[in-house]
């Protein structure tokens, strides 16, 4: 049995300090496109409908999915990392105070450029807060656990999840509309670029040279990105 070696005290610090960044900017960049008002990532659109029929806050509806879908995650055996739990836990508080810093009712042409600036910052931060290798978010970990135990393609799992999410989100009163759209063609390919770029190279995993690699296109949350597994 391998044994995971420790990281330098640099990485390690390093490692942090990029997984609270992401996954600040992640909150940042809901919220940006959240006031964009003009449709938002399927599972947004969720929190939104959840929050207009039950008057909670976005962010406390957040962490709530978050917690629901890592319940999820017990019977298909998936573990959760140091990264996953940062992530339910303040992605939606950092959203709340992207919400609370850029106030609602903008002028077309501002929510126009917050839109792709959202797109372009969420695709940052998940490049930081996945490059740190600290374990998937809830959602796709969801994702990539219900493909090893089904052997669907993972595609087919990303789909039939956002679909359900976003009919859902869209039947509750959720803002569905071009930026949803924009979403779904743009994150894949910017996220297939921030996440090779941010990602921290000995980190304490075995050095890539000694493994055999297999590139393969996954879709996490964000997106279709290419990785090596």
């Amino acid at each position: 049995m391998l044994r995971r070696p420790t990281d330098p005290a640099p990485v390690l610090v390093r490692r942090f300090v990029q997984l609270f960044v992401g996954l600040f900017l992640y909150g940042i960049g809901i919220a940006l496109i959240v006031r964009g008002e003009l449709g938002v990532a399927p599972w947004d659109v969720l929190t939104q409908g959840i929050a207009k029929q039950t008057g909670l806050n976005f962010g406390l509806i957040t962490i709530i999915t978050s917690g629901v879908v890592l319940l999820l995650w017990i019977p298909i055996r998936q573990k959760p990392g140091f990264g996953t739990v940062m992530n339910a836990l303040l992605v939606g508080p950092f959203a709340d105070l992207g919400l609370w810093l850029i106030p609602p009712g903008l002028d077309l042409w501002v929510r126009a450029l917050l839109l792709p600036a959202g797109i372009v910052v969420l695709a940052i931060a998940t490049g930081l807060y996945i490059g740190a290798h600290f374990g998937p978010g809830p959602r796709d970990g969801l994702m990539t656990g219900l493909h090893r135990v089904t052997g669907w393609k993972i595609w087919i799992v990303r789909t039939g999840i956002e679909v359900i999410v976003l009919a859902a989100g869209w039947l509750l009163g959720g803002n569905v509309g071009i930026g949803t759209l924009a979403f779904a063609l743009l994150i894949g390919p910017l996220c297939g670029y921030t996440i090779p770029l941010f990602a921290i190279r000995g980190s304490g995993r075995m050095p890539a040279d000694r493994v055999p690699a297999r590139r393969t296109r996954v879709r996490t949350r964000t997106g279709a990105v290419p990785v090596v597994e």
